[in-house]
């Protein structure tokens, strides 16, 4: 059994027992999440697609851990101006660990 979920804006392929890293939710580490944007749930076979969310379907999950991504770097440069700048990101994470998946 699996389902396709959709939190900050990009979706996943989950499993019950997958750990997985989402973009940062305001929950502590050690407590419970409830995904309630499920857009696809597969159960043995039988599949059901929402219009844009499966009625009653949810995702259960617990918050492992709040951690910060690698760093990307963006080089800015304008060639013989002598104007060069670097910026760095790292995107706050959040890891989960699902449960289980309720259809």
């Amino acid at each position: 059994m699996y389902a396709v979920l959709e939190t900050g804006s990009k979706q996943y392929r989950v499993s019950a027992g997958d750990t997985l890293e989402v973009e940062r939710l305001a929950t502590e580490a050690g407590q419970p999440v409830t995904f309630e944007r499920v857009l696809l749930v597969n159960n043995e076979g039988k599949i059901t697609v929402g219009s844009p969310t499966v009625a009653s379907a949810s995702v259960v999950a617990d918050v492992v851990e709040h951690i910060r991504g690698e760093k990307k770097l963006a080089f800015k440069m304008k060639r013989r101006k002598g104007y060069h700048k670097m910026i760095g990101h790292r995107q706050e994470l959040t890891v989960v660990k699902i449960k289980e998946i309720k259809a």
